[in-house]
């Protein structure tokens, strides 16, 4: 019950790795905004009592303060917030089109930053009222974000921005008594990544099911993450374990990345 008493809120979360971690985080002892685009009444509806559905674009301004102030009303305030939400697309670097940079940057990295500003906004303002109550923001990066990769240029560069974003909320927001840190995911097992292996296929004429099965191999651990292997990090991050960790990213990947 690490998280007991503590409102969350966590964008992507009707489904994949986002709803694991509203799972994590209910068994923890909190109550839990699952916020997303679509289907989070339903999701919180199958999560129980300590659960709260809220749609939210977090590429809308007017959503994310909507959202955000619904939240606030809900649980008396934020203490976790978990960016969860993201997109994915690839190109060789000739065929990038303005359109598909736009989508992930907005979702990824606007998508990060603007939540993460309302929120850290309301814990000032509550921290201003019970000076010790703090708050915990975690943002979802991946490895990907570590390095460059042949197709993968925009979504690598929209992940790197969330680590170096991660490092300068974290750098700012510490003397309110807010920690901002990261979390970078290697491959995991989700429904996502089925889309992504078809997307690979496209690109590199093999046949679907091959380029995840590669990538699976290629981990050191012997297979891909699942979303349970990430919650153990996110309740910890959200935690007043991690009271003194400011602005780092921390990699869950079965060992394919090391910093």
């Amino acid at each position: 019950m690490r998280l007991h008493g503590k409102t969350a809120l966590i964008t992507g979360a009707a489904r994949g790795i986002g709803l694991a971690f509203a799972q994590a985080y209910l068994r923890e002892g909190a109550r839990v905004a699952v916020a997303d685009i679509a289907g989070a009444d339903d999701a919180a509806d199958r999560l129980g009592p300590d659960a709260f559905g809220v749609t939210l674009d977090v590429t809308d301004q007017a959503s994310i303060d909507a959202a955000v102030a619904r939240v606030a009303d809900w649980g008396g305030g934020i203490d976790i917030l978990l960016n969860n939400a993201a997109v994915f697309d690839l190109a060789p670097i000739v065929e990038i089109t303005r359109e598909s940079y736009s989508r992930i940057f907005e979702v990824n990295v606007a998508g990060t930053l603007f939540p993460l500003q309302a929120v850290a906004r309301r814990m000032i303002a509550q921290n201003e009222v019970t000076p010790a109550r703090g708050g915990k923001i975690i943002n979802m990066a991946s490895q990907a974000g570590r390095r460059g990769e042949a197709i993968v240029a925009v979504y690598c560069a929209s992940k790197a921005a969330v680590i170096s974003l991660t490092q300068s909320a974290g750098l700012n927001l510490i003397k309110h008594g807010i920690n901002v840190n990261g979390i970078a995911p290697g491959v995991v097992d989700t429904p996502m990544w089925d889309a992504v292996d078809a997307l690979f296929a496209g690109y590199e004429n093999k046949p679907l099911g091959q380029k995840k099965r590669e990538v699976g191999e290629g981990v050191p651990y012997g297979r891909m993450g699942r979303p349970d292997d990430l919650t153990g990090m996110a309740v910890f991050l959200a935690s007043r374990e991690a009271d003194y960790i400011v602005a780092q990213t921390y990699n869950v990947d079965g060992g394919q990345w090391m910093s």
